[in-house]
């Protein structure tokens, strides 16, 4: 019985490990997000469209017509 109590003891430690690892994951993104400044967005944003716009995936109707 002993056996099987120090079992779920290492699941359990090993269980907060992982979400406190997936919490700092996700700290860390969270910050890199926010470091944009709003003129850094604007430009991904056009650069993107443009982009779209390009190769025709932006305002373009379906080859078959509307369904």
């Amino acid at each position: 019985m002993r056996q099987r109590m120090q079992w779920w003891k290492w699941l359990g430690l090993a269980g907060l490990a992982g979400v406190a690892a997936t919490g700092v994951v996700v700290a860390r993104a969270e910050r890199r997000r926010r470091a944009y400044t709003p003129e850094e967005i604007r430009a991904l944003l056009r650069d993107r469209h443009a982009e779209a716009t390009a190769t025709g995936a932006v305002g373009t109707p379906p080859p078959d017509g509307p369904a």
